[in-house]
């Protein structure tokens, strides 16, 4: 399965794609397929690959750079534990090592966190898309026509009337809450749903999750 072979999580210089063990045809035809399935929240982002103990040709980093150019995303790095493949990394002009995650940080030092929320204050009006790999916050309504695209959970502290992503990159336990929650399309994960046509007589705020395989709104908070 795609989830299987390759696991993709926000770090602090965009993405980091963990490709894991199968062939190398596969592994990239499930990359693609990730980045096929999500377009709005890959395109115009940038990723480092690990590709772990593989010994890699110059032909195989250039058809992972040329993939990811085709759906525009930029290639910076090639991680891996084989000293082969670092040297051809770095001939083509990657990257072969990540900045130290902040765990491993003394106390003060460092970027702040990869999945920190990201907090956007105001209407995101028709044509506007907000992206993140971790937690977005809006502060203010989101109009019909309008995107939010997250790797984790969304919170619309306003009218919630445009198109949201949660858990974009798998995450089902990611959860989308909105003081009034009438999306034109609401996904989680892998699931998706549309506002229902009965809706309470007077807005409420509402907390939406997968629930045994679907999507679930409930009054926010009162469960």
């Amino acid at each position: 399965m795609i989830t299987e072979s390759v696991a993709i999580k926000g770090i602090r210089q965009g993405l980091l794609v963990t490709l894991r063990k199968g062939e190398w045809s596969c592994l990239l035809a499930a990359l693609e397929a990730h980045l096929t399935e999500n377009p709005t929240f890959f395109s115009g982002g940038r990723m480092a690959v690990d590709v772990g103990d593989r010994c890699l040709m110059p032909s195989q980093i250039e058809a992972m750079r040329s993939l990811a150019a085709h759906h525009e995303v930029e290639l910076w790095a090639v991680v891996s534990s084989n000293e082969e493949t670092q040297a051809e990394a770095r001939g083509a002009g990657l990257v072969t090592e990540l900045a130290p995650t902040r765990a491993h940080q003394p106390p003060g030092e460092g970027d702040e966190p990869a999945d920190r929320a990201l907090v956007r204050q105001g209407t995101l009006r028709s044509g506007q898309t907000v992206r993140h790999p971790g937690h977005v916050v809006i502060i203010g309504d989101v109009n019909p026509g309008a995107e939010v695209v997250a790797g984790g959970s969304v919170v619309v502290w306003g009218r919630l009337r445009g198109l949201v992503h949660a858990g974009v990159l798998g995450d089902e336990l990611a959860v989308i809450c909105a003081l009034d929650l009438a999306p034109t399309q609401l996904r989680i994960g892998g699931h998706f749903s549309r506002s229902p046509e009965e809706r309470w007589s007077r807005p409420v705020p509402e907390k939406a999750s997968v629930v045994d395989g679907r999507i679930v709104a409930v009054a926010w908070p009162g469960e």
